[in-house]
């Protein structure tokens, strides 16, 4: 008797949890092979979800650090990646252009690789941030869920205007293709 009753619960629990998790779970592509991340962007037109995150010398940066500038927050799995450090460069050329705009490039990798790469690269016009002791992959619904990528950031783009509204959002259909630089420009420019 109790063991049908253990099995019921648990039963239950499960249809539960994945209902839930089918509900807010989004899925993207990585290959030609779909992975979820924990949840959908945030929506256009809200308020963007506050964060804490970590720069290069170890310092809490929040989203209130950048009030008042438009924010591209350039979001990805890892700068060790071609086309994670493909849209890193590519930011870090248009960031040059923009008024009052600040790039930042969002990963779990720590702050002394984000450091190192951007060293080597000569990346000087966006500011480099790691979600690695954070929630902000879970706040922003990018952080991956499951195969060999769980844990990670997904790739997308999200723009917050001065006031603290998100304005434009990407979740790029598949982790191996770069986001859509031109719209998020675009979004910062109009």
């Amino acid at each position: 008797m109790v063991s049908k009753l253990m099995f019921s619960t648990l039963l239950f629990f499960s249809v539960f949890f994945l209902a839930q998790n089918a509900k807010t779970a989004n899925t993207v592509m990585m290959g030609g092979k779909p992975v979820h991340t924990y949840s959908k962007l945030p929506a256009v037109n809200k308020a963007a979800p506050k964060f804490t995150l970590t720069d290069v010398t170890m310092k809490d940066q929040t989203l209130d650090s950048y009030k008042g500038k438009y924010l591209i927050l350039n979001i990805f799995p890892s700068v060790d990646t071609g086309v994670c450090s493909a849209s890193v460069r590519h930011f870090n050329e248009d960031a040059a252009s923009l008024p009052n705009s600040v790039v930042l490039c969002i990963s779990k990798d720590l702050p002394f690789a984000q450091k190192r790469f951007c060293g080597a690269e000569g990346i000087k016009n966006v500011v480099m941030l790691s979600d690695f002791r954070s929630d902000f992959g879970k706040v922003y619904g990018v952080e991956i869920t499951d195969s060999m990528m769980k844990g990670l950031l997904s790739r997308a783009v999200v723009v917050i205007d001065p006031s603290g509204k998100i304005i434009y959002e990407e979740q790029v259909d598949d982790i191996s293709h770069e986001p859509n630089y031109e719209a998020a420009i675009k979004a910062v420019k109009k």
